[in-house]
């Protein structure tokens, strides 16, 4: 019986390690070791805005005095008149710098897209939030933004309506394609650790100069058209376009754009993909596009190029496909094009350490929208 009740002990202990220390069971990346070994995150929960990379750079304009905390309790929704305790009424409603969590577990079906206003941190750690319907989110003129661990997905197409904005105030919106992300002339942008699926049209739109837009540990799965960056072939001021695709997981069932980039220029890093159908990385109108460390697993069948170029000659173009430390598995290849380096020349607060690419399936293990444990781990 002693014996027994030593191997019941030394189970005990051992499960309590082991589901203390999951995080450790794979690699944590540059982001993630900034804020998930720190067992009071919740208590912490703005440590979060210090941890991003990237061109979006340090949130830092997120936290810290004069920060409101506000707890949504409410899933539902109205467009017009948003009521206190829901989400709309804590992105719209709110001056300055706003901090968002949940109460519990919720789905949150919108009525009308969402516009989120500047200043705006929406942080779905702890519990399982999902927001689905018209539109979803929007970041029309916003900056400084932070959209962290919430599962968005099933979102349709809306047609031209008026919904709360910015400072509480009614504004008119066009017609909305149904993406579950949509960045419209907005800056510094962090979109971290979320899961995007089977959306009306894409899964994530930086678009009509829009700029410092750092993307990173999301997952992306069942889609068409995943992320386009680049509003279309006629809006050249998204030449001054700068993102970071930063450890996200690509697939399954991803057709094309991951990302597909026209005009400016995307550092796409430590990325898992599992296949695509068409391509992996494309664009037009002469993009810079630096793909480093990713790894790359081709279809069994069917195209095994990793790029797709519209409208090049590729004895003119000065386009600037380029391919560092990449992995290929399964056939995968990567077509380069173009001089240079395609650097992206990063200040001092926006650089991180790239990994080298045969890490990457441990580092993105974890991507999109985490399951935090009751025992505060994440």
């Amino acid at each position: 019986m002693a014996l027994l009740w030593q191997f019941v002990l030394v189970l005990s202990i051992s499960t309590l390690y082991f589901s203390q220390n999951a995080c450790t069971a794979h690699a944590l990346n540059a982001i993630d070791k900034c804020w998930r070994k720190n067992p009071n995150w919740r208590k912490m929960r703005m440590q979060l805005g210090t941890c991003a990379v990237g061109f979006a750079g340090k949130m830092t304009n997120n936290i810290g005095k004069g920060a409101t905390f506000y707890k949504v309790i409410d899933p539902s929704d109205n467009p017009s008149d948003p009521k206190p305790g829901t989400l709309r009424y804590g992105a719209t409603m709110i001056t300055g710098k706003v901090w968002i969590t949940f109460k519990r577990d919720m789905t949150i079906k919108l009525q009308k897209p969402l516009l989120v206003s500047s200043f705006t941190a929406i942080d779905g750690r702890g519990v399982d939030v999902d927001i689905t319907g018209s539109g979803c989110l929007v970041l029309y003129k916003a900056t400084d933004v932070i959209i962290h661990g919430l599962r968005i997905h099933h979102c349709k197409s809306h047609g031209p309506s008026s919904v709360m904005g910015q400072h509480g105030k009614l504004m008119p919106l066009g017609q909305m394609d149904g993406d579950a992300i949509r960045l419209v002339t907005a800056s510094k942008i962090w979109i971290d650790h979320n899961t995007l699926y089977s959306c009306q049209d894409g899964l994530l739109d930086v678009t009509r100069g829009s700029t410092g837009v750092t993307i990173s540990n999301n997952w992306f799965r069942d889609q068409d058209k995943v992320m386009l960056l680049g509003h279309d072939d006629g809006y050249v001021r998204d030449k001054n376009m700068k993102v970071t695709v930063l450890f996200n997981h690509f697939g399954p069932n991803c057709n094309q754009r991951m990302p597909r980039v026209r005009h400016g220029y995307a550092h796409v890093a430590n990325n898992f993909y599992r296949g695509w159908e068409q391509y992996a990385i494309g664009g037009s109108m002469n993009p810079s596009i630096k793909s480093e460390a990713n790894y790359f697993v081709a279809p069994t069948s069917g195209n095994k190029e990793v790029t797709w170029r519209n409208g090049i000659d590729k004895n003119n173009q000065p386009w600037k496909f380029y391919s560092k430390g990449d992995f290929f598995k399964n056939g995968a290849s990567f077509e380069q094009t173009g001089s240079g380096l395609a650097k992206p020349n990063y200040t001092k607060e926006q650089m991180f350490k790239v990994a080298d690419a045969k890490s990457v399936k441990s580092l993105t293990s974890t991507s999109g929208a985490l399951k935090c444990s009751r025992t505060l781990r994440c």
